[in-house]
């Protein structure tokens, strides 16, 4: 899996996501679940690739990162 995230809302995250046709049960906090081999897919249709150390600052700077909850709820 490799997650889907915005930069600037949920709503353009929700509304990409239905784009390429990601279920909303795919939806973790503040990304989306994506299956590996809908990468391609899903960069084709506007999806920039980032590292993992940027998406998390990219995420904390628009203020849209959710941490899990202790316990992990």
């Amino acid at each position: 899996m490799v997650p889907l995230a915005s930069d600037s809302s949920y709503d353009e995250l929700h509304a990409f996501a239905r784009t390429v046709g990601i279920p909303e049960r795919g939806f973790d906090r503040d990304h989306y679940d994506v299956p590996s081999e809908w990468y391609d897919q899903v960069v084709a249709a506007g999806a920039e690739p980032v590292t993992s150390r940027e998406l998390v600052r990219r995420l904390h700077a628009a203020g849209l990162r959710r941490r899990k909850r202790p316990g992990g709820g």
